[in-house]
């Protein structure tokens, strides 16, 4: 299984939607609304009142990295050294 990439020619500060996300995560909307009530996964933003949900390109590639196993991560180094 490859892991999900955001390609390198996207700008950081480009937004994307939440529908985008999810799209490009390949996680149903549910899953990550659940994620957003908990306050755990991506940070959001409503851009000037607006309805709608955006995370920008950066914290799309932060949050991924920090999802993706094997990610450098003292928690989990201090949990296998057990």
């Amino acid at each position: 299984m490859q892991p999900i990439q955001i390609p390198a020619e996207w700008n950081d500060n480009g937004l994307l939607t939440f529908e985008d996300f999810c799209t490009l995560i390949r996680t149903p909307q549910r899953t990550v609304r659940d994620w957003r009530r908990r306050s755990v996964g991506p940070r959001w933003a409503r851009l000037d009142g607006c309805g709608r949900l955006y995370i920008t390109v950066a914290e799309a590639r932060r949050f991924l990295n920090s999802a993706t196993p094997g990610h450098s991560d003292p928690t989990m180094r201090k949990a296998d050294a057990s």
